[in-house]
């Protein structure tokens, strides 16, 4: 028996996304490999994730920003994208979810929207990769007084909007995510350093964020001046709440400790350390919450 599911839109938008599921909700899947991230629409990363206006903002994917080269990408496939506010609650993209649609490749890149039909997003090529990125726009603004968004990627084949926590049919454990601001004052940021004691910062290696939600993302550490990234691996735009930082023993760093907001964290059995980040409100200024990993 197929169900007919109603993605829910916010207040004032007439239109209704539907999709055809599964009568019994799928298991939850495994935790993607890869990551997403927001760009212009040439597949450059813009300064702390701010655009000037929201046509500019496009959605890539691949294995990661200054992830070095065997690391892994999305898993091939077909996925959908939302905007919402921080919090999820409020959806902001306003076409049908069928109209939000990318195809994935085995590299793990965007290849296609053509599996939204007509109604595909406007999309561009990634100089870099030779992949695509993908408009986000339309959406409304976001009810946030920080002008802060959430973009969301999850297999379209997983989308539940019976699942617990579900967010307009995205589940977050199923989902990744970005964070980018419109016109906004605050920089708010999440960056984590990774060194050896008294040595040089180590760039090319990887922290996973966690978000309010429970969605996750890879972020690396790069130089890269003109986004103002000095060797860190960056969340930028970072809502107000409880974030996860984890890091791993990884090719160039098994970790000695970990150190965040004056407390020091030591690596599990598996060589893992889970550091949480409590994100105040920040409406003006800079603010930037430090996870530092020593390497040995």
């Amino acid at each position: 028996m197929i169900r007919k599911l109603v993605c829910v839109v916010a207040a004032g938008v007439a239109a209704a996304a539907l999709w055809s599921m599964p009568a019994s909700a799928a298991p939850p899947l495994l935790q993607l490999s890869g990551a997403i991230f927001t760009t212009d629409v040439t597949g450059a990363p813009v300064n702390l994730n701010h655009y000037a206006a929201k046509e500019d903002v496009y959605l890539n994917g691949g294995p990661g920003i200054n992830a070095p080269v065997d690391a892994a990408g999305l898993p091939a496939g077909i996925y959908a994208f939302q905007v919402t506010d921080p919090s999820g609650k409020t959806l902001l993209s306003t076409d049908p979810v069928a109209c939000r649609r990318v195809q994935v490749d085995a590299s793990g890149r965007f290849v296609s929207v053509a599996p939204s039909g007509a109604c595909a997003h406007a999309t561009g090529t990634d100089a870099e990769d030779g992949g695509i990125t993908v408009q986000l726009f339309p959406y409304l603004d976001t009810p946030n007084n920080g002008g802060e968004y959430k973009v969301w990627l999850t297999p379209y084949d997983a989308l539940d909007a019976t699942a617990p926590g579900n967010r307009h049919g995205f589940v977050p454990a199923d989902s990744k995510t970005d964070n980018f601001k419109v016109r906004a004052k605050a920089i708010v940021e999440i960056d984590t350093r990774f060194s050896q004691h008294g040595g040089p910062y180590i760039d090319g290696l990887a922290a996973e964020w966690t978000d309010t939600l429970g969605a996750h993302n890879v972020k690396y550490s790069e130089y890269n001046p003109a986004v103002l990234a000095f060797h860190e691996a960056h969340v930028e735009a970072a809502e107000a709440g409880l974030h996860k930082i984890t890091v791993t023993d990884q090719a160039g760093c098994e970790i000695e400790d970990v150190h965040h907001a004056g407390q020091t964290f030591l690596p599990d059995a598996n060589g893992s350390v889970t550091v949480s980040v409590q994100v105040k409100k920040h409406m003006s200024g800079e603010h930037t919450y430090w996870v530092d990993v020593h390497c040995v």
